[in-house]
């Protein structure tokens, strides 16, 4: 009988941020999405500090909240001040 191997995955969490103290991360999920599309508008999607964003936002917020969010920030509707 021959073994089957599993794909090695790494998970990691979002490393502690001192502006969010507390463990409610709703306002870190809210900051890091801006901040990323911030961040690409700057830079551009392949610029490193805007991967962290991006991973971070993923590992926070719920997907139902991102897609809301994105429908927003496509129709010109979300609170932010991101441009499409």
């Amino acid at each position: 009988m021959s073994e089957e191997t599993e794909p090695n995955i790494n998970l990691k969490t979002v490393s502690f941020d001192a502006r969010f103290p507390n463990q409610n991360q709703t306002k870190h999920c809210w900051q890091n999405y801006v901040d990323y599309y911030k961040c690409i508008t700057a830079r551009g999607e392949n610029f490193s500090p805007c991967k962290q964003f991006y991973r971070s936002f993923r590992s926070l917020c719920p997907d139902d909240w991102i897609d809301r969010w994105d429908q927003q920030r496509e129709a010109g509707t979300n609170p932010s001040d991101m441009t499409p």
